[in-house]
């Protein structure tokens, strides 16, 4: 009696197949969506930066075709296709130094504390060179900071001196490090006069 309800629970090798071929069927459904959702959402064969092109530079417009569309034929003036720049536009690097610096100003008792930011188009790897060589790069720009007076980074024009200051500073001690500076530009992301 015992050996019956095991024959009964147990499924015959026709159960075992249907099993797998049902299995095998649903892998090659959800497979073939995955393939198919793929295509569609992967079909569009321009780069991302070729239909951001194309959205700024329209179609040009066949002028020896009369009465089609838009022209004088309609009384509207024609379209006129706008040139795209011929020099290349090159992508920013951003690196922002992750703590203010704050030293004291020369022949002063105020302090100055400032938030660095730096942009560079040479790629990441000056932004790496920055964060490999952070701690000597902090330093030397504590050193310019301190060499500049209250009333010398008080207005706009002192401010972009010291920029311009840091960022000769910071290239020089990439160029001592890596033989190359590559930042262009130097930003305060904060500034605090005290």
């Amino acid at each position: 009696m015992a050996d019956e309800n095991e024959e009964e629970k147990k499924p015959g090798i026709v159960g075992k197949i249907v099993k797998l071929l049902t299995r095998l069927v649903m892998a090659a459904v959800l497979l073939g969506a995955g393939f198919a959702g793929g295509w569609f959402y992967f079909a569009n064969p321009m780069s991302p930066a070729q239909s951001a092109l194309s959205l700024l530079a329209p179609e040009p417009v066949d002028e020896t075709a009369e009465g089609e569309g838009e022209g004088e034929g309609d009384g509207e003036p024609a379209r006129i296709p706008r040139e795209m720049p011929e020099t290349p536009l090159f992508v920013t690097s951003y690196y922002q130094m992750d703590e203010a610096l704050t030293t004291n100003l020369h022949n002063s008792r105020q302090y100055l504390q400032i938030g660095v930011g730096m942009s560079t188009q040479y790629g990441e790897q000056v932004t790496a060179n920055v964060e490999t060589h952070k701690v000597a790069i902090r330093s030397d720009i504590l050193g310019v900071m301190s060499n500049f007076t209250e009333e010398q980074v008080a207005g706009a024009d002192g401010r972009t001196e010291l920029a311009s200051a840091i960022k000769d500073t910071v290239n020089h001690r990439l160029e001592q490090l890596e033989g190359f500076g590559g930042v262009e530009d130097v930003f305060f992301t904060s500034f605090v006069l005290q």
